[in-house]
């Protein structure tokens, strides 16, 4: 009974986080100029910041927003067994223990291959974003405008190397665009490009699963029970292909700097959710419609079956493939 009364409450509960999300959503779109004052203070005191123009910025941007998911949740899955999702399915009274975690300080070697090949790529590359000039793009890489038009595109399809020289070694700061984005462009952005690396990493992780790659992949899940923690226990290819993946998803549709930061915050959010092994009253799954997201359930089925639901953060991508295996024989029909 007190479960039941529990559980409706949290059904209950998640209307107001819900409404609010719609709201902050419908607003930004239908009314940009509500938020434009607040955008515009903002991103004027983010664009003369030597932290936020320096090249290096998004790789420990996303290294704290990393930090502070992680451990919010770890902390969480280590102090609340009755939300495991391993608890939840064992029908027992008894809770399982807690699996082995890793101590930050034993953590320093993952730390360094996570960020050495993107501060390599910071270091050397010069960062192309939509709404910056290509004149500003050649002065961030320390080349000559007489020459822009011969030696860089704007397309990032196209990668440019910064112009070494003594008195400019590396790629230290990027170009930014000098107008700030609206709230309509960071609320369309913001989920065309989720919706974009979705669909990307659904084929990546199917790649992923194929008996060449698998060898790489398998690190993945190489543990007893999901737990946060599993969110960066990649392989450096399956690592940096993620990086790659969502730059692209960013850049395809020339999303504004200030759209790349707030990505950043929920793409981290939703992988440490989707890896946190548990059952939470807020998870995103609860605040999206029924049937939109995959949520950490169905990711832990992936990791325990390693043959279903590929795909990171919604489900119409593994719900078409599903239907694909069906006709085509496969057994199974997909679990609720």
């Amino acid at each position: 009974m007190i479960l039941s009364l529990h559980d409706s409450w949290n059904f209950s509960s998640i209307w107001v986080p819900r409404s609010l999300l719609l709201l902050l959503l419908g607003s930004s779109i239908v009314s940009p100029d509500l938020y434009q004052p607040a955008l515009d203070f903002l991103y004027t005191s983010l664009r003369h910041s030597s932290i936020y123009t320096a090249s290096t910025f998004e790789t420990w941007w996303t290294v704290f927003i990393y930090a502070v998911f992680e451990v919010s949740y770890t902390y969480r899955f280590a102090h609340n067994p009755q939300l495991r999702l391993v608890n939840r399915n064992s029908g027992s009274a008894s809770s399982k223990p807690i699996p082995k975690m890793r101590r930050p300080k034993n953590r320093v070697i993952e730390g360094f291959t996570y960020i050495g090949p993107l501060l390599l790529l910071d270091l050397t590359l010069i960062k192309k974003y939509g709404g910056v000039a290509v004149q500003d793009m050649a002065l961030s890489g320390n080349y000559d405008l007489s020459s822009v038009t011969k030696t860089i595109h704007g397309t990032f399809l196209a990668p440019t190397l910064h112009n070494f020289t003594l008195s400019s070694p590396l790629q230290t700061r990027r170009a930014l665009p000098v107008a700030p984005a609206t709230s309509r462009e960071l609320a369309l952005q913001l989920a065309a490009s989720l919706f974009i690396y979705d669909a990307l990493f659904f084929g990546f992780h199917l790649i992923l699963h194929t008996p060449f790659f698998l060898t790489i992949h398998s690190h993945h899940h190489n543990h007893r029970e999901i737990n946060p923690q599993i969110t960066n226990q990649l392989d450096i290819f399956e690592r940096l292909g993620l990086v790659l993946l969502a730059n692209f998803s960013l850049n395809i549709i020339g999303s504004h700097v200030l759209t790349r930061t707030l990505f950043v915050m929920v793409f981290v959010w939703l992988l440490v959710d989707i890896h946190s092994g548990m059952d939470l009253a807020w998870g995103y799954d609860k605040l999206l419609p029924e049937g939109w997201a995959s949520g950490s359930k169905r990711h832990s089925v992936h990791h325990r079956l390693g043959s279903r639901y590929y795909e990171p953060f919604f489900n119409w991508w593994d719900d078409a493939y599903e239907w694909v295996c069906r006709k085509k024989g496969e057994k199974g029909e997909p679990e609720k």
